[in-house]
């Protein structure tokens, strides 16, 4: 076998590995995530997935990052050639509405991100700062749309962006809990109808 065909096809079991350890984690939280379970179900030694990875918590940080690509592929992509602003933030919010009414197709557990915060909420250690910096990150991403809507003039000019980003991921936390704990069919249009308000008010 060739070097090249060798790493193509580590590559590839990594890959399958970090997908496996996806739909776990969204179902089993991320301290469900085992070797031997994932060993298990991809029909492979528990040394073959140690190889890839070394221990649980490097395999954990491989699937919160694909998780994150994942995230980013789903909500924001689609948004991506929007107008910055206003409309581009308007857009991702839809985006990230669609993706949590149909986020068992993605996720068979639903958000993982949501799942991990309140899994490492109260603890320490390199898992719970990667789920920090993930969160940080995307409510940074929300932030600067906001700021770019104000330059513009979509938003009036004493907006706080900081303060209605913080609402935004109040308000799709509580859209996540609404399907995920009561079924409410009815949830994605609050969702949008508090949507809209907010941003009216801002």
């Amino acid at each position: 076998m060739s070097p090249r065909k060798s790493a193509a096809e580590a590559r590839r079991t990594r890959e399958r590995i970090v997908e496996r350890g996806v739909a776990i984690a969204s179902v089993e939280g991320l301290e469900g995530l085992t070797i031997g379970r994932l060993a298990t179900d991809l029909g492979m030694s528990k040394a073959g997935i140690l190889g890839h990875f070394g221990t649980k918590e490097t395999l954990q940080l491989a699937t919160l990052d694909e998780a994150s690509a994942v995230f980013l592929r789903v909500v924001w992509q689609p948004a991506a050639h929007e107008t910055p602003g206003l409309p581009r933030l308007r857009a991702v919010c839809e985006a990230w509405i669609t993706y949590l009414e149909h986020e068992r197709e993605i996720f068979p557990g639903g958000c993982l991100f949501t799942t991990a915060s309140v899994e490492f909420d109260a603890r320490g250690g390199r898992v719970r700062e990667a789920v920090a910096r993930l969160h940080r990150l995307w409510r940074r991403r929300l932030v600067g749309e906001l700021r770019l809507a104000v330059t513009a003039g979509d938003l009036p000019s004493g907006t706080d962006p900081e303060q209605v980003a913080y609402e935004l991921v109040g308000l799709y936390l509580a859209l996540n809990q609404a399907i995920q704990l009561f079924a409410d069919p009815l949830a994605p249009d609050r969702t949008r109808r508090a949507l809209d308000r907010l941003l009216a008010q801002a």
